[in-house]
């Protein structure tokens, strides 16, 4: 079908990305190497704070006593919105087992894993939502140790909002360190810390390299590039709703796209007039953020029917997808790529970044098409286990030992051999793998 651009986006999330893989390496290779100190050292040059590294009782006490009481109340009820979602979440998941014949058993047990790094951004914008959508599924999944990291400010240390919003979610550390040196505290177990099992948050590109980099030696949740959210709008969509959403996320950073879908071409252009008002009404680091996300990134696209509009926006598998257009549970129905949807006007992206309960860490740069957003499940190992009587292993152990001989691998098939020669004394077994 034919789509119809009137806007283009004349860079994509890759566009201008820095290689820094090199200086990350070099950076994590030091810190390795150098433990607390290194890490100290890099901490001093790149958040330029020489205070407290890690928060002990009193200064997370004198943090969280910063904090207004009103947004207090706010950060609990956006907790509790996420630690209930997340406990419906973990519901999904059951130790299991079954009878694969008689006498021989089989299931499958999910395992939390130890020690989670949970690291929340804190330099351009202080990221609460980011704790509490991190350290919140992590309490819930069960992990035994949970590290909240996060950027300190010069002479300020982190956030105290950050601070109590870590603390009241679950966290037992606070580490005040940013950046690689921040990933590095936690997966190097310096510090005093557990090594990580995991790490989870977003981040600058130096985070998410070094997340990248270290994958492997421990868990990730995602590789996060830049935000993204696409909104589907048909004729009844609000023009001025549907334009102030788009310049929501834009303001995210620079290089964050926005995209609008729609059959209608009215609606489009009345978007488009309204967006560069919006845009300039913003604070200054916010406006000029979400300028150049606009001018370089957004596009809005015509299409010919909702059909084409569904199937434009699975092509672009965006991380937040919202639709205001009418007949809601048919986009439910079939919609399938995207970090979350948002399904009516009366929800927005902005809900679920912050405290309607779903997580916010979610697949960005069209991730969407492979794999979904942070959920208990992301630090839960879920693993199998078996155990036979030997009458039930009989036939097991005969088609082991004849598929290993075909696969070549000896080894495997005397280890079959071995059971069925103790279990069943005087009895021959055609174990070949020839007819």
């Amino acid at each position: 079908m034919t789509r119809e651009y009137l806007k283009k986006a004349t860079l994509t999330s890759a566009s201008g990305a820095s290689d820094v893989h090199d200086t990350v390496v070099g950076i994590l290779s030091d810190i390795e190497q150098g433990g607390d100190a290194k890490a100290l050292e890099y901490a001093a040059k790149f958040d330029r704070y020489e205070g407290s590294v890690m928060l002990n009782a009193d200064e997370i006490e004198a943090a969280c006593a910063l904090v207004p009481e009103k947004l207090k109340a706010d950060i609990r009820f956006a907790h509790d919105n996420v630690k209930r979602f997340a406990e419906l979440q973990k519901g999904t998941v059951a130790d299991v087992e079954m009878e694969i014949s008689p006498g021989y058993i089989a299931g499958q047990k999910s395992i939390p894993v130890d020690a989670a790094g949970c690291y929340v951004p804190g330099g351009r914008y202080s990221h609460i939502a980011s704790a509490i959508m991190t350290v919140t599924t992590a309490k819930v999944a069960g992990c035994k140790h949970i590290t909240a990291c996060s950027p300190p400010r010069p002479d300020v240390g982190v956030a105290p909002a950050i601070v109590y919003a870590a603390h009241i979610c679950g966290a037992d550390n606070i580490l005040a360190m940013g950046g690689v040196q921040g990933v590095a505290a936690m997966t190097f177990g310096l510090f005093g810390l557990p090594k990580a099992n995991i790490l989870v948050g977003p981040g600058n590109q130096f985070v998410a390299e070094a997340k990248r980099i270290l994958f492997g030696r421990v868990g990730i949740d995602m590789i996060a590039g830049p935000t993204d959210s696409l909104i589907l709008a048909d004729k009844d969509a609000d023009a001025h709703i549907v334009a102030t959403d788009l310049v929501s996320q834009a303001e995210h950073g620079y290089n964050s796209p926005v995209w609008l879908v729609t059959d209608d071409r009215d609606l489009a252009e009345k978007v488009m007039a309204m967006v560069p008002d919006l845009i300039e009404d913003l604070p200054e680091l916010n406006r000029d953020n979400a300028f150049a996300a606009w001018r370089d990134y957004a596009e809005v696209i015509v299409c010919a029917d909702r059909v084409d509009m569904a199937a434009c926006s699975d092509e672009y598998a965006p991380e937040h997808l919202t639709v205001m257009a009418n007949d809601l549970d048919w986009w439910l129905e079939n919609l399938t790529c995207y970090g979350s949807l948002f399904l009516g006007e009366e929800t927005t992206v902005s809900y679920g970044d912050k405290a309607s309960g779903t997580n916010h860490v979610l697949p960005t740069s069209g991730a969407a098409g492979y794999t979904g957003g942070l959920s208990v499940h992301k630090y839960m190992k879920i693993v199998t286990w078996q155990r036979s009587t030997p009458e039930a292993s009989k036939e097991v152990a005969i088609a082991t030992a004849r598929i290993s001989r075909l696969e070549g691998m000896e080894g495997h098939a005397r280890a079959a051999d071995v059971r069925l020669a103790k279990y069943f004394p005087g009895e021959n077994f055609d174990l070949s793998a020839n007819g």
